[in-house]
């Protein structure tokens, strides 16, 4: 397997003891798969990990843009969460990174990768109108903004969270200002069902930091 075990929430120390994964600062945890080198084999691993949970993509990408990297966080039994980064460049911001997170309640892969102060996005989900709108599964989702951890730059990145069949759907966006590339007709697509489609999917670029 090309696919890398670490921690969902953290970037400490990750070992595997008595066939369970376990993290020095969160204890026994699913793992978190990440690929050694991105690229067409190890993102088929991913799919095959993520069996029905949605690995979401802009789609159709931007010309110029890539897929950073990708994961899946999935025990012997079943897939709770995935992660796709994408990265490319605007105008008026230059380099920009873009990361979707699907997860399962309780998993934090969204709260690490958009370094927010909790493991789900919580009472700011559903509050008040959404702050943007994405299309995904066929229909239009709300999303809401989510406050990053007290130390954050404001200005480094915008982060959204909402649901999307009954899961946490996370759009973490840096820097700040290139959200104001987001549209109503924004589209997000499953990949898992993409097919031939998979052929055409450029990886490549800046690894994200989270």
């Amino acid at each position: 397997m090309s696919l890398e075990a670490s921690c969902p929430r953290c970037t400490s120390a990750f070992t595997k003891t008595d066939g369970a994964w376990s993290c020095a600062v969160h204890g026994r945890v699913d793992p978190l798969w990440r690929p050694g080198d991105v690229d067409y084999t190890s993102f088929a691993e991913l799919v095959g990990l993520a069996a029905d949970l949605p690995t979401y993509l802009p789609w159709p990408m931007s010309p110029g843009w890539t897929i950073a990297d990708f994961g899946c966080v999935a025990s012997v039994d079943r897939a709770v969460a995935t992660v796709t980064t994408t990265v490319g460049s605007s105008d008026l911001d230059g380099p920009v990174e873009v990361t979707l997170v699907s997860e399962d309640p309780g998993v934090g892969l969204g709260a690490r990768c958009a370094r927010a102060r909790y493991a789900d996005p919580g009472s700011q989900v559903g509050s008040g109108q959404p702050a943007i709108r994405v299309r995904a599964a066929g229909r239009t989702l709300p999303l809401w903004s989510v406050d990053s951890g007290p130390d954050d730059d404001p200005l480094a990145q915008s982060v959204f969270a909402g649901e999307a069949e009954g899961r946490w759907l996370w759009l973490v966006i840096r820097p700040a200002a290139a959200a104001l590339l987001l549209r109503d007709d924004w589209l997000l697509a499953d990949v898992t069902g993409f097919g031939p489609q998979a052929l055409e999917m450029p990886f490549g670029g800046a690894r994200p930091t989270w």
